[in-house]
């Protein structure tokens, strides 16, 4: 189930994309030969003006075709020159190329702000707890071979009641269960969490050197965080939108280059990168959360892709980019089998690097 989700999330995001390419095109007069969901084989189509849309077999995102992207378009039909892509001025080939991830940018704000519009989880610390409705106390990291992960605690598990003994206390901060794992020390524990609308009764051992730098202090291993719905008018919902897209659009920019920096200075990990089986992992675990939660990693994955096609490396928007920017500096185009060879090795070291984090997403789960 959670492939299927992933599927479908991933031809929304690339559809949105590719059509922010489609409608800039057509707004600027340049002939779109087709607008394709998923990729060929072909399973249905249909012209409607100078546009073929189309449905194909292959699940995995969509494209559009544009007429003068490729020199031999031209060539074959040289009466339709002047609608081609490569006919138009840098700025205008710039706009169609910069759309998709216009779009993406766009679309992840509508996400967000129809979250806001009909609550949307946010985690709060103790002192704004009236901001929020119906706060909860959920389960949101788990320290790797700690005693609450060997016990088989899960993200987004709802803590509601631990006992050691004849000692016991309902959890509602995020400060209750480490305060009472604190005071019963060396006791084993009896933690009642809410999963899935089922009470599970966990018995976890404390036990010290769980929390890195503090080798000497007795813990579980969890990190539980308060969330709570907020909830807005609708001028409100979009403001706050566009506030939680640029804060997330801000935190990505900084994972990337964290990540590339530190490919350079030796210091990154191609286990930093998540992959296909990642993702569905996420997809899953989110669509456990709820709906507002599948929708809002929905908007992260496309703030991701928004960010990641304009990296200037062939074969993606940002490396079409660098090429017109080239030649706008050059005053010529540049020869089409160079950028023909360019896209295909660009192409090629993606399809390797996503092999590469799917193997190391799968050894992770093995792992």
């Amino acid at each position: 189930m959670s492939i299927l989700i992933f599927l479908v999330i991933l031809v929304v995001l690339v559809v949105v994309h590719e059509f922010g390419h489609f409608i800039t095109a057509k707004l600027a007069g340049i002939r779109v030969e087709e607008f394709g969901v998923g990729f060929p084989p072909r399973l249905w189509g249909k012209k409607i003006g100078e546009t073929r849309y189309s449905i194909n077999a292959l699940p995995f995102g969509g494209f559009v075709r544009i007429f003068g992207e490729q020199p031999q378009d031209v060539e074959k039909e040289p009466q339709l020159r002047e609608r081609s892509f490569s006919a138009k001025p840098k700025y205008i080939q710039a706009m169609v190329l910069v759309a998709g991830v216009f779009f993406n940018l766009v679309f992840a704000w509508i996400l967000l702000s129809t979250g806001f519009l009909v609550g949307l989880p946010t985690s709060v610390d103790e002192a704004h707890l009236s901001s929020v409705v119906n706060p909860r106390l959920i389960v949101t990291e788990i320290v790797p071979n700690s005693p609450a992960a060997e016990a088989g605690l899960i993200s987004g598990d709802e803590p509601k009641k631990v006992i050691a003994g004849t000692d016991s206390t309902l959890l509602f901060l995020p400060s209750d269960l480490p305060t009472f794992v604190n005071a019963h020390k060396g006791e084993t524990l009896t933690l009642t969490v809410l999963r899935s609308g089922t009470e599970v009764e966990l018995s976890i051992a404390p036990k010290a050197g769980v929390i890195p730098g503090e080798p000497e202090r007795i813990a579980i291993g969890v990190v539980a965080e308060t969330v709570g719905l907020q909830k807005f008018g609708i001028i409100q919902s979009f403001a706050e939108g566009a506030k939680l897209t640029w804060r997330v659009l801000v935190e990505v920019l900084s994972g990337l280059w964290h990540l590339l920096s530190g490919a350079f200075t030796g210091t990154a990990s191609i286990k930093e990168i998540t992959g296909p089986v990642g993702i569905v992992g996420a997809v899953g675990t989110a669509t456990e959360l709820g709906f507002i939660y599948l929708i809002t990693f929905s908007a992260f994955i496309s703030l991701n892709l928004a960010v990641v096609n304009l990296l200037p490396l062939p074969a993606l928007d940002g490396g079409r980019l660098f090429f017109l920017l080239i030649e706008a500096i050059k005053g010529s185009p540049i020869r089409p089998k160079f950028t023909q060879i360019a896209n295909s090795i660009g192409f090629a070291l993606l399809i390797l690097l996503m092999i590469v984090v799917t193997f190391n997403d799968i050894a992770r789960l093995v792992g």
